[in-house]
């Protein structure tokens, strides 16, 4: 039970942190009238959040519960993105747009004291019904050695790159939902910040439903005796096929532009709960997290470089038209790259001499 109470412990960070990452999004027509910006410098505000941003990984399950595993904790996105709507829409509507950045911070710090007192590693301790935690890490393959990989040695192997771009562009997607629906809302259908948080949270809960299934549908396969390439390769594919469709966004009522974010965030979700999980399928334990802590880089660059992309061309006169088009290609780009970069998902057996 130790372990699933980890899972809730990291979900509950990811949801403050999704908390935090809809603050400036839905505040922005707000703090617009106080301070003007353009949609580049809304850009750069967004690079400096994603700069800081850092993903935490745990090493707590077995091959068959690992992909729900990181459903329930990559759920907490949806958790956080559901509740930031309505929360902020009610506090602009009792307070200034800075009291927004002040609760969500406290919330923050709030978790931090709960972390600090509840988090152990697996090694550290033995879960309440006496199960020894680093008993469900890896199956004795050629994934358990114990011996670390220089940097160096990660950036030299194939499926690190494969993963960190696959990474890269399918944030640089997700990161133009998150932070650009509500400006799209306000600037191209009109709504207002009360109409912002009526509708705006629909997605995000499809976003959770994306996480949950997604996990639970690969982790099913495996429980099958489904191999682990087609368990997780046959949820990838089906969860990028569905994302072309936001490129209909600009051309439909705003009904059916809702129901079209609805099913893309569920897409995305379902993909980023699988992606996260591939190191934890390929590398050797002990450099899982510097995999991971690669791949999340690799995401947040990708919403940096397409963000600023957006801001120039939206103030370059493009359009949201453009925009959609690109983002609505990157998940059948990324799941392309992974074909190619990993060619069969199972532990790797890495060369010595990539061995500190």
């Amino acid at each position: 039970m130790l372990r699933w109470r980890i899972a809730l412990l990291i979900s509950a960070a990811i949801a403050i942190s999704y908390l935090d990452r809809q603050t400036l999004p839905v505040a922005i027509r707000a703090i617009e009238k106080d301070i003007p910006l353009t949609n580049y410098q809304f850009s750069y505000l967004q690079s400096a959040f994603l700069l800081s941003y850092a993903f935490m990984y745990a090493e707590w399950f077995s091959t068959g519960e690992r992909a729900t595993a990181m459903g329930i904790i990559n759920g907490g996105t949806a958790v956080g993105a559901v509740i930031a709507p309505p929360l902020i829409a009610v506090i602009l509507s009792h307070a200034s747009w800075r009291w927004i950045f002040c609760i969500s911070g406290g919330i923050g710090l709030l978790w931090t004291i709960w972390w600090r007192f509840s988090y152990f590693t697996p090694r550290q301790t033995p879960d309440s019904s006496g199960d020894q935690p680093d008993k469900l890490q890896f199956d004795g393959s050629a994934a358990d050695c114990a011996e670390d990989l220089r940097w160096t040695g990660l950036l030299q192997i194939r499926e690190t790159w494969g993963l960190v771009l696959a990474k890269f562009l399918s944030d640089a997607a997700w990161y133009f939902y998150l932070f650009w629906l509500p400006k799209y809302l306000y600037d191209a259908r009109s709504f207002d910040v009360k109409a912002v948080g009526y509708f705006a949270w629909i997605p995000n809960a499809a976003a959770g439903i994306g996480c949950l299934l997604g996990g639970w549908f690969s982790s099913y396969l495996v429980q099958r005796r489904c191999s682990l390439d087609l368990a997780r390769k046959l949820a990838l594919g089906l969860s990028a096929i569905v994302m072309p469709a936001i490129i209909a966004v600009p051309h439909v009522p705003v009904s059916w532009a809702i129901a079209i974010f609805s099913l893309a965030y569920f897409g995305q979700q379902s993909w980023s709960t699988l992606v996260m999980v591939l190191p934890t399928d390929l590398f050797p334990r002990k450099v899982v997290g510097s995999v991971a802590g690669l791949v999340g880089f690799g995401g947040a660059m990708g919403g940096i470089v397409f963000g600023q992309v957006v801001g120039y061309l939206l103030d370059h006169g493009f359009g949201y038209g453009v925009v959609f088009a690109l983002a609505g290609t990157f998940h059948i780009l990324a799941f392309a790259v992974i074909l190619a970069a990993v060619p069969t998902v199972q532990p790797l057996s890495l060369h010595r001499n990539l061995i500190r």
